[in-house]
């Protein structure tokens, strides 16, 4: 099976999210795939197959399968602008999410997605208990957004995960592929993020999409702006293109290869 690391929302190596990415002939039994995105040990693993006129695309992290990634859909697209579909200018990807589409123009890359707004909800207590904050304001949608003062709150926020688990209870979320952002404006970009997802088995994510659907119609409401700029404050650190396009949105960023291989499926039948 041909098998890719992609470093995405990023120009260098070693930055960014890196996606692993797996391109199929058919579908694998899903306790296969779990087990391969287990082993690789990335955020998120990609597993695609191709049909006439798109490719089906599903993504898991180490622990569950989930229903949206940017990172790992940009870095399959990448790796099929690079190595397969050479001459396109746009793919398209069935997903749980639905219809998802990745654009390249010169070396980026911008990804069509649904926006996913958030409406207020009450300060939860195990939100402050896990972030170690007091102040703070509240968002729900498919992920929880939390919204702090200044970019070095969000930079040094060092949460407590387990406590973080036990904010699926309180808030209502009906399964374990949410995760909590964190949010503030920035100093050299429109605003910064970061994204932790313990539930999915993900404590921190290093540069997130699908974060972004969320955060691109909280940012563009709040600045009066559709065109933004974003940076994830991770270790790893990225900088995301955002802009606002009424019910999707648009992401974008650039991406570099890391590896090109081949997962040894021989012993595939034998799980």
């Amino acid at each position: 099976m041909k098998y890719f690391i992609v470093d995405v929302f990023t120009e260098k190596l070693f930055r960014g999210n890196p996606a692993g990415v797996c391109l199929l002939e058919d579908w694998l039994p899903d306790e296969t795939m779990q087990n391969i995105a287990m082993e690789n040990n990335l955020s998120e693993t990609a597993f695609l197959v191709k049909r006439s006129s798109h490719y089906d695309l599903r993504w898991f992290t180490p622990e569950i399968e989930i229903d949206l990634c940017g990172h790992a859909t940009m870095g399959s697209a990448y790796v099929l602008f690079r190595f397969v579909e050479k001459t396109a200018g746009a793919l398209s990807f069935q997903t749980q999410s639905g219809e998802l589409t990745v654009e390249r123009k010169g070396d980026m890359l911008l990804m069509n997605f649904p926006a996913r707004p958030a409406v207020p909800v009450q300060r939860l207590k195990s939100i402050g208990d896990s972030l170690r904050v007091e102040e703070f304001e509240s968002f729900k949608s498919a992920d929880l957004l939390v919204v702090l003062d200044t970019e070095d709150t969000v930079m040094r926020m060092d949460p407590e995960y387990e406590a973080m688990k036990r904010v699926k209870e309180e808030a209502g979320m009906l399964d374990d592929s949410f995760g909590v952002i964190i949010t503030a404006p920035g100093s050299d970009c429109d605003f910064v993020s970061r994204y932790f997802a313990p539930n999915a088995g993900v404590n921190e994510d290093p540069v997130t999409g699908r974060a972004h659907c969320v955060l691109i119609p909280y940012w563009s409401k709040r600045l009066g702006k559709t065109v933004m700029n974003a940076r994830q404050l991770s270790k790893r650190g990225g900088s995301i293109y955002c802009e606002d396009a009424g019910d999707r949105v648009i992401i974008g960023g650039r991406a570099a290869l890391y590896l090109t291989g081949e997962i040894n499926d021989e012993g595939f039948g034998k799980l």
